[in-house]
């Protein structure tokens, strides 16, 4: 599945998360919240995930920041699926800020990244703001060096004999 497809199905699904939330059993059982990630680790990975996905597209690292979008992608997913508290509205506004940055990694388009990536992180900050944490707000990275312990530049690929 494309990357701009798979942002689609997340951000077309949500009204069949919320029915199925309403269906299920939530707030989960005791074993369900048990094996459910605290809200906290999910948006920390979402974070962490907006940091990678920032310079992987800035170091024009197409294939590592298509992957770092679907992990991103899967994390908003989650956080709508355990946490009935996060309005599933929340989660589908993102829809056209990622959809925007699968077309310019598609394209390979490094200002229309910038610029969709900005709308995404305005829209986090929207959520966070909607939700009464305001007060946790993020940003698209300025410095220019990266977390030192991840290569961001692509690699040059074996030549095949």
């Amino acid at each position: 599945m494309t990357l701009k497809k798979w942002c689609a199905v997340l951000a077309m699904s949500a009204g069949a998360v919320t029915s199925a939330i309403a269906q299920s059993d939530f707030p989960p059982s005791a074993s369900a919240k048990q094996e459910a990630p605290r809200l906290v680790e999910v948006m920390s990975m979402a974070q962490l995930e907006h940091l990678k996905l920032w310079y992987a597209g800035k170091a024009k690292n197409w294939d590592l920041a298509a992957y770092e979008l679907r992990q991103l992608t899967n994390s908003l997913a989650e956080a709508a699926i355990f946490y009935p508290a996060v309005p599933v509205s929340n989660v589908t506004t993102m829809k056209e800020p990622l959809l925007s940055i699968a077309d310019a990694i598609a394209a390979g388009d490094d200002r229309k990244f910038a610029a969709s990536m900005r709308v995404l992180t305005d829209g986090c900050n929207a959520c966070h703001a909607s939700m009464g944490r305001g007060f946790i707000a993020i940003a698209v990275p300025t410095s220019g060096q990266p977390p030192a312990n991840q290569i961001f530049p692509p690699l040059e690929k074996p030549r095949k004999k």
